[in-house]
């Protein structure tokens, strides 16, 4: 590993998470959003987990923990874009505010994406097939015990 990614607090990706997080808590202190408990707490815990995804697996070690947290992370960012939908759907915030946090959170897809395809495109081959079935069976296994 690059001598510049040993620590996760110089990820790209973990920065950008850090901005996002910061610009969430701050929006979710404002009026009218800050009376809404619930919503406040989803859409915080949904950006922290943006931030310690990328630092829980970077700390893990090895690529394959690695990816699987990033693919965690990527769905937490998704989340929040969803979840800023709803704010300004509720008029909790400007459009000039959430287009500005919407892309922040767009760009963590987009580095967790590109840190994802790193990781992989570097296994070998039974690294790549092992990392991906363990993805995809916890995926489906998380479908099937929700929706039975």
């Amino acid at each position: 590993m690059a001598e510049e990614t040993k620590c996760f607090e110089n990820l790209e990706a973990w920065k950008i998470a850090r901005e996002l997080t910061n610009r969430i808590y701050g929006l979710t202190r404002e009026e009218p959003m800050a009376r809404d408990f619930g919503f406040i707490d989803q859409i915080r815990r949904a950006s922290v987990s943006v931030m310690n995804n990328l630092a829980e697996g970077h700390e893990r070690g090895s690529s394959k923990e690695f990816v699987k947290f990033l693919f965690i992370a990527r769905g937490s960012a998704g989340e929040v874009r969803s979840m800023l939908y709803v704010a300004l759907d509720q008029g909790y915030m400007l459009r000039e505010n959430f287009e500005d946090i919407r892309d922040l959170a767009i760009r963590c897809s987009q580095l967790c994406w590109g840190l994802i395809k790193y990781h992989l495109k570097n296994a070998d081959w039974k690294t790549r097939i092992v990392t991906l079935a363990l993805i995809f069976s916890s995926v489906l296994g998380f479908a099937l015990t929700r929706y039975r």
